[in-house]
């Protein structure tokens, strides 16, 4: 039986670890060609590309690198004469300081990373998308696109612009008729990689359901809103994080 995504050409980023490869993983599962992009290479993206070597393909991208975009996103086109699917994965943290004492430095990198970054796979997606049938763009934010957090001001402005950009991205391509869907996730605590073991208790005590969810949950609603059974979907937003904001 054929997949949600089968004959969709999907490209993610910062999909070397964590969310983003979770993200490709399910997007295999359900029968896409996945084009695995990140600023760099970890074993575990070595063995899932080995895995799936007639499914994906790695490629570099510097999410803040607007010729990089153009030529990852026209390289795909050019390949497989469509591009489906882009989901804007990728994102850096603050260094975790009170905002009088957040460097500029540090603060213009997360805007540029996470919401820059976001704004650039959006415009060349699009692009792409318009030659061929449409497609769907996912934006990951985060529930700090709804909620505040003590010393991370830089991340909360990124995530929740990335949620608004999301919205006026989605107009623009309903008003211009471009075929185009753009729609949010907004993770609560995922268990990947980059969080310290000792920390996990407290995130699942602090989760409503009780434990701190999988990469796969976010790729399960990254598979819905990739296919076309959410074809009625756009500008929305969609927390997966155990009940976390709704306390």
């Amino acid at each position: 039986m054929a997949g949600l995504l089968e004959n969709k050409v999907a490209l993610v980023t910062g999909a070397a670890t964590g969310i983003g490869l979770g993200v490709c993983q399910t997007f295999v599962d359900e029968g896409a060609k996945v084009i695995v992009t990140s600023h760099r290479m970890h074993d575990e993206t070595k063995a899932f590309l080995a895995k799936y070597p007639e499914n994906t393909e790695f490629q570099l991208l510097e999410v803040t690198d607007e010729d990089n975009w153009q030529k990852v996103t026209e390289d795909a086109y050019n390949k497989y004469g469509h591009l489906d699917i882009v989901v804007n994965n990728a994102g850096v943290s603050d260094a975790g300081v009170p905002i009088d004492e957040e460097k500029l430095e540090d603060w213009n990198h997360v805007i540029d990373v996470n919401l820059t970054g976001t704004f650039l796979g959006i415009k060349h997606g699009m692009k792409q998308m318009r030659k061929g049938n449409g497609g769907s763009i996912i934006n990951i934010s985060s529930i700090e696109g709804f909620v505040g957090v003590p010393d991370y001001a830089g991340y909360n402005a990124s995530k929740g612009g990335t949620r608004l950009l999301t919205k006026g991205a989605a107009l623009d391509a309903a008003t211009h008729k471009y075929n185009v869907r753009v729609n949010s996730v907004h993770p609560g605590f995922i268990d990947t990689g980059l969080v310290p073991a000792d920390m996990k208790p407290a995130m699942a005590k602090i989760t409503p359901l009780g434990h701190i969810g999988k990469p796969e949950d976010i790729g399960n609603i990254c598979v819905y809103l990739a296919s076309d059974k959410s074809s009625f979907t756009t500008g929305a937003e969609f927390v997966i994080d155990g009940g976390f904001i709704a306390q």
